[in-house]
């Protein structure tokens, strides 16, 4: 029953290590740098075959959520999205490791234009549509499982992940939001359903205002339980302003453009580490 969670260190991989193991499953953590408690972790990159083959001895399913966690210039994000998930499908591969569950985005189908009516809801399935060169990156990492499902009869969920925080932060993600249980039950539900062969799915709790089907996720056995409107936004100025914006929010705005990002990256250290991924 032992999971490897690569990215264990980012916010999802932190949660994820308190409430999986209360589900019956035992983790193994990979990083370039410990998750502290009582994880036991592999420190490694993920563009390290032989630190993956290591990370990989014996386990039976991998949850991937490593990789840059939001938009970057084009070769962080090439590294770290790109070699590295394919890294860590290859190392997979050659342990004998058949399920796969990874964190895609929405980001992968930002540019799509948000269902018209307050009930209109879009599949999981919807094509892509990257709003950003990150998106660009998560839909890579959807082809790159559905050619590991058809060629090598891997069972891979991609999750389409929302706003991953502990309360919904703005306006926008009363649609988005992913609360921490619900994504230990999506996880959950990702590693022991027989149903799993290829799957988009979207990474969303049962927001009443949400803009995404639960219809694809409901199919595998998951079935969220938390619900945004439950709680006020938390933080008035990232209040999310423009109805009219795409699925991807700001994202799809001018600002979150090829030159526009590289300027902020060389210019202010601090948008190296920053984690707007909603």
């Amino acid at each position: 029953m032992t999971v490897l969670i690569t990215g264990s260190s980012g916010g999802i991989g932190r949660s994820l290590a308190r409430s999986l193991p209360a589900l019956g499953w035992q983790l193994r953590g990979f990083d370039r740098e410990p998750a502290g408690g009582d994880l036991e972790t592999i420190c490694g990159d993920i563009t390290d075959p032989d630190a993956l083959d290591a990370a990989m001895a014996g386990v039976r399913a991998v949850v991937h959520l490593a990789g840059q966690a939001t938009e970057a210039p084009w070769p962080v994000i090439r590294e770290a999205n790109l070699e590295g998930c394919y890294q860590v499908f290859e190392a997979a591969r050659r342990a004998g490791v058949r399920r796969v569950v990874y964190a895609s985005s929405n980001h992968a189908v930002g540019f799509t234009p948000r269902p018209p009516g307050d009930c209109a809801q879009l599949p999981a399935d919807t094509p892509p549509r990257p709003d950003t060169l990150y998106g660009v990156s998560k839909a890579f990492g959807e082809a790159l499982a559905r050619y590991y499902v058809d060629r090598y009869d891997m069972q891979v969920a991609c999750l389409r992940i929302g706003t991953f925080a502990e309360t919904p932060p703005d306006a926008r993600s009363m649609a988005t939001w992913l609360s921490p249980a619900d994504c230990a039950q999506l996880v959950d539900t990702c590693l022991r359903t027989d149903r799993l062969g290829f799957a988009l799915v979207w990474g969303v709790s049962a927001n009443r205002g949400r803009w995404w089907s639960l219809d694809a996720g409901q199919a595998l056995g998951y079935h969220p339980l938390d619900d945004a409107s439950q709680h006020r936004p938390e933080s008035p100025g990232a209040v999310y302003q423009a109805a009219d914006l795409p699925v991807g929010g700001a994202f799809t705005e001018p600002s979150f453009g090829i030159d526009e990002v590289a300027g902020r990256w060389d210019d202010a250290p601090a948008a190296r580490s920053e984690s707007r991924s909603g």
